[in-house]
């Protein structure tokens, strides 16, 4: 089922009727085998939204048993009945941010807004299994429209009382107090309902129930909010800043209102939205008040069972967290399962059974047990349900990150103990066309445009729950303001080549550093803390892998998009970055890493690496290093033998002219005061020295990620390498078309082999001819491959290098 980008979910307001026993209710006639009634009803409402006079009227259509009742019913509202038309967004590629003209002092450009763009909305299949699932078990089922939209009087006023009441206004005729009609005009009563209410939807046809559950309309017992809304300024805002709904960038409320209108006198209402919203300052003010919901949940009494995508970027994570927060200070009943997916429900078998049970609860009093099953359920990205007492997980504990930078310009680190390091960095805004996946990518390397801090290899798998929160330190140097932009990222292993994850992330406008609604002046080179959350995610960060924390200024895929050159300079000593989680160790603790992890020389070569160590709680120790698993005729030496926790040590590997050619695992063990830490290097001994040599390490190809290397290093080969040389190659992969396949010579010479060849055919064993007459033959040289497309991984299997008759 395709489905709008923003759908609400309903929240139920009044409390369940006391349960009936089970048995008790078995005696209910079964509604299998009973026709439909099918009808159409106008709802007076108790708003005049277009301002002509009269109560605006709301269609509703009816499916319900023709035999027995009254009937509880299963209500959805929304606004997409007859569509959505096409509505112009907003520019987001702007000269400056608006906001930076807020203040005279420093004046900055006018802001010019970019050109609207026509964005055809998805037309929603209508949720169709209602009736065919409800009405045979005995509920009606009715399918509303939203104010101003399909068949309803009145405008649209995305999200407002207005639309609230109007909405209400059929849970009133549904029990007898309100007034609804005929289309001949007919006054038309609902005898056939027991006046029990149950609300479902997903996306706007979920903000739905949570706005009406928070007027407290007696009657509505139960809502089931899908990838709903809790406040319409966590959709269109954040912190100040004006961001978009995932994958509709420049859309705001006024574009909603347009996209759902199916009125022709609603322009002034329209427009007046338009002004309110206020896309200048983005502060909050009494327009987003009145479209929000989380302040009022204490008026909640219905049952709420929130179900909402861990991956959903349209309706962000922050909707569900805020208000099951607010649901659980005000002692609602309440449910919540979280899936991985996106913006839309679970896909889960029993989705269908359990709602039924909900509203079979709540709305018929049946006592089924639904309430003592596992309050939160989450799914997680292997696939698999985790069961928790609540959510965020109860058992979850606090670990508070402190920044370290030990250069002005180098990676930094991430640790639970003193940072070894805390000089202040710096970077340049390039959001306008670097996206935060470019950004996040390559997490050892500086990168001028990005602040990237990472814990060191995780000893145990680390899972993430909740609300991740950060308190930067910064400064804007050369600008009235910018964007500030927190990553959370899983990256793996030091030396890996796995590719990035952007967990979750943030938004702040520095103007709105000590409030949302009141945007204060930011003085050029001014440092300020910006503390702010990112959106929630239960995530594992598996064992190896590292947490990572990159800063950055424009988010191309969510802000407005300024001019690239803002400097923004990170204090890391007064920053930090602060996690509930579950299995990060306590006391004082450390990691331990190889730089490589890998290497390949001849007999009688030397190799070197770097050993590096991280404080990953508490405080640091002195740390021994030795190696094990050296062949005869291996030596390992460290310099130093012995570093304090945080610091590095320089591995060298010897070998003699009589080790016997092999691939072996070298461990290097960190012996420390209060732990023992290991990592794994691997060892590649090519064959004698001469003008040929061997690499038969494997060498993983990520899927569509960044370029691996193998290498054999040639000694003992006199002079230059031969115009016939040969690399002979083999690569197993299931499509060979997507590899790009390079030989790199020791001065950083590339020679093609390969450039995406082959189509489809598997595996690459192919013997390539090389004039490699121009390169000394002695010196590392590199096998260089990417997979350069989507849905394939592979890996280097081996590979031999004739440089020399």
């Amino acid at each position: 089922m395709r489905l709008p980008h923003r759908v609400t979910l309903t929240v139920a307001l009044l409390a369940a009727a006391l349960p009936v026993p089970a048995a008790a209710a078995s005696a209910a006639p079964s509604q299998a085998a009973l026709a439909q009634i099918e009808e159409r009803v106008y709802v007076e409402s108790g708003v005049d939204s277009n301002g002509d006079g009269r109560l605006d009227r709301i269609a509703i259509d009816i499916a319900r048993p023709s035999t027995g009742g009254p009937f509880p019913v299963v209500f959805e509202q929304s606004p997409y009945r007859n569509g959505l038309a096409n509505a112009a967004n907003h520019g987001v590629n702007v000269s400056a941010l608006p906001q930076e003209n807020l203040f005279s002092l420093v004046p900055g450009a006018p802001p010019t807004a970019g050109a609207g763009v026509a964005v055809a909305r998805p037309v929603p299949d209508l949720p169709d299994w209602y009736d065919d699932y409800f009405v045979p078990k005995g509920y009606a089922v009715v399918l509303g429209h939203s104010l101003g939209t399909g068949a309803s009087e009145g405008c649209p006023t995305s999200g407002d009382m207005q639309e609230t009441r109007a909405t209400t206004a059929v849970v009133d005729w549904l029990n007898g107090r309100a007034r609804g009609f005929s289309a001949s005009g007919a006054p038309v009563t609902a005898s056939w309902s027991t006046g029990n209410v149950g609300m479902i939807g997903i996306s706007y046809n979920g903000t739905l129930p949570n706005m009406a559950a928070t007027t407290g309309v007696a009657g509505l017992k139960a809502i089931v909010p899908i990838a709903a809304i809790s406040s319409w300024y966590d959709y269109y805002r954040a912190d100040g800043l004006v961001v978009a709904p995932g994958g509709y960038q420049g859309e705001d409320a006024d574009v909603l209102a347009r996209a759902v209108l199916d009125r022709t006198d609603c322009t002034s209402r329209i427009n007046q939205i338009e002004a309110d919203q206020d896309r200048i300052t983005g502060d909050w003010k009494q327009f987003w008040a009145d479209r929000d919901y989380v302040g009022k949940a204490d008026k909640v009494t219905a049952g709420v069972f929130v179900i909402h995508g861990q991956a959903d970027w349209n309706v962000k994570g922050r909707h569900y967290a805020q208000w099951w927060d607010a649901l659980r200070a005000a002692d609602v009943p309440r449910k919540i399962w979280l899936h991985n997916g996106g913006h839309g429900t679970t896909s889960r078998t029993d989705y269908r059974a359990t709602v039924e049970r909900w509203f079979e609860y709540f709305l018929k009093g049946i006592d089924n047990g639904i309430l003592t099953t596992p309050r939160a359920e989450v799914q997680f990205r292997d696939g698999t349900w985790r069961q928790y007492t609540d959510w965020p997980n109860p058992a979850a504990a606090e670990a508070v990150f402190k920044l370290d930078a030990a250069s002005g310009t180098a990676p930094g680190g991430l640790t639970l103990g003193t940072p070894a390091g805390t000089s202040a960095q710096q970077f340049t805004d390039n959001g306008r066309t670097s996206t935060a996946t470019t950004l996040v990518a390559n997490p050892d390397s500086a990168n001028g445009n990005r602040l990237v801090y990472r814990t060191g290899n995780l000893a145990n798998a680390v899972t993430l729950t909740g609300s991740p929160r950060v308190s930067l330190r910064l400064a804007v140097t050369n600008r009235n303001d910018a964007n500030v932009t927190a990553l959370l990222v899983d990256y793996g292993g030091t030396g890996t080549s796995t590719t990035p994850v952007v967990v979750t992330r943030g938004w702040i406008d520095p103007q709105n550093r000590n409030s949302r609604a009141t945007s204060e002046k930011v003085v050029q080179g001014t440092e300020y803390t910006l503390n702010f959350a990112m959106q929630p995610k239960d995530h594992v960060f598996a064992a190896g892998h590292r947490i990572g924390l990159v800063v950055i200024s424009t988010d191309y895929d969510y802000t407005l998009r300024p001019p690239a050159g803002a400097v923004l300079r990170l204090n890391p000593a007064a920053s930090t970055l602060t996690i509930a989680q579950t299995g990060l160790a306590t006391g004082n603790d450390y990691a331990i890493s190889v730089s490589p992890t890998a290497g390949a020389t001849n007999p009688g070569g030397t190799l070197s690496a770097t050993v590096t160590t991280a404080v990953t709680s508490g405080s640091g120790q002195n740390v021994a290093l030795s190696a094990a698993g050296l062949p005869a005729g291996v030596t390992a030496t460290f310099n130093p033998s012995t570093v304090a926790a945080g610091g590095t040590s320089a591995l060298t590997l010897s070998t003699t002219a009589s080790v016997t050619p092999g691939t072996y695992p070298i461990t290097v063990t960190g012996t420390g005061t209060s732990a023992t830490r290991t990592a794994v290097y691997t060892l590649t001994v090519n064959g004698a020295g001469g003008c040929r040599a061997t690499n038969p390490a494997d060498v993983a190809i990520p899927d569509a990620g960044a370029a691996v290397e193998s290498t054999i290093t040639i000694s003992g080969c006199p002079g230059t390498a031969s115009a016939s040389s040969t690399a002979e190659v083999h690569i197993v992969h299931p499509y060979r078309g997507d590899l790009v396949v390079s030989l790199v010579a020791p001065d950083g010479t590339s020679y093609s082999l390969s450039n995406r060849s082959g189509g489809s055919a598997d595996d690459i064993h192919q013997t390539y001819p090389v004039n490699l007459s121009g390169e000394t033959a002695n010196g590392t040289w590199r096998l260089r491959v990417q997979d350069a497309a989507a849905a394939d991984v592979g890996r280097i299997d081996t590979w031999t290098l004739t440089v020399g008759p």
